[in-house]
């Protein structure tokens, strides 16, 4: 059996955009008489037959867009949720947020979830990377957006930032700054995110032709203060001490600032610090934290207009991969070593 025709083959056959196709089908009065025969003629030749249960699915469906993110204590995420429920609300929808505590047994039921309760569509910034069941909620015909992270397949919209670029300004800055001993902290290594700022804080070593091990690394279980906290004691523990730090985001900054201000350590003069995010505390801790700031609202707010977008006209949406640029936000915790 072929595969169903659809508004994508009509666009190509009137010699069309796939706008104007849907203009024809639902306000013909847009469109000049002789472009609308030649798509009809067209919709006749091909058998292109209207999918009025799909869309009438979605009419009824409930106002509500999903948004599963890793960690809602990490006020980046809070950030983006902001950012979401702004369109939602302009929308007329609402946002249902949920966390998976990065948890990939309750990202799962989530998901599970959303199918069931038939939701507009689903944010998600997932802890792996492709999932069967994100593919079962398309199939269902749920839109889903990843957030935070680049499209796996070209079947979704992306929202995300480069992180690799964000890894090597981190670096880049802290080896400017006369760094030679240096060493990331962030985990867990099957988030893609954190894998690109390492992949990033890699590629400035390399760019400044710095030996590989002049960059060691410490890798936590999670993303928050707590892990920060025991990174830093696994810190003060080497032998060969470090004199900068570029932690994956700022929880983990902060909370490494807590424990090497327990131990007496002094942040720049002993030990620089570098973290990820910007968010609001990374600013206001004692000594204020550098930082790679992404932009969490603006993030949230495309991740929902794409997905509403989608949830509007399948049929004409196109997938897109968005993708911001981060910026190097330089503070006290980090400033220039003597020669």
């Amino acid at each position: 059996m072929g595969r169903m025709v659809g508004v994508k083959d009509v666009a190509r056959q009137a010699g069309v955009s796939v706008g104007t196709v849907s203009n024809v089908i639902n306000r013909p009065d847009m469109v000049s008489a002789e472009t609308r025969a030649r798509v009809e003629a067209a919709i006749t030749d091909l058998g292109y037959v209207r999918s009025e249960s799909a869309r009438q699915l979605r009419a009824g469906r409930s106002r509500v867009m999903a948004l599963l993110v890793l960690d809602m204590g990490n006020p980046f995420f809070v950030d983006v949720a902001r950012g979401a429920e702004r369109v939602a609300r302009e929308a007329g929808l609402m946002v249902m947020v949920c966390n998976s505590g990065q948890n990939p047994a309750e990202e799962a039921e989530y998901l599970a979830h959303f199918a069931e309760q038939q939701v507009l569509g689903v944010l998600l910034s997932p802890i792996d990377g492709l999932r069967a069941d994100v593919a079962a909620l398309r199939r269902g015909g749920i839109p889903v957006v990843w957030v935070d992270r680049g499209a796996q397949t070209e079947e979704g919209c992306s929202v995300s930032v480069d992180d690799v670029l964000g890894g090597t300004l981190a670096m880049r800055h802290l080896i400017e700054a006369g760094h030679r001993r240096l060493v990331f902290v962030g985990g867990p290594g099957e988030l893609q995110q954190v894998r690109n700022r390492l992949t990033g804080a890699r590629r400035a070593l390399a760019d400044a032709g710095l030996p590989a091990d002049a960059l060691s690394v410490v890798e936590t279980e999670r993303q928050d203060i707590s892990s920060g906290r025991d990174a830093g004691q696994r810190l003060l523990g080497l032998a060969d001490q470090p004199t900068a730090v570029f932690c994956a985001n700022d929880l983990l900054a902060l909370g490494l600032l807590q424990s090497l201000y327990a131990a007496g350590v002094r942040v720049p003069e002993d030990l620089a610090i570098v973290g990820y995010d910007d968010i609001e505390f990374a600013g206001a801790a004692a000594v204020p934290i550098t930082s790679v700031r992404q932009p969490a609202f603006q993030i949230g707010r495309t991740s929902a207009e794409l997905l509403i977008e989608e949830s509007n006209d399948a049929d004409v949406h196109e997938h897109q991969r968005v993708v911001y640029e981060p910026e190097l936000v330089v503070r006290a915790s980090t400033r220039r070593r003597a020669p």
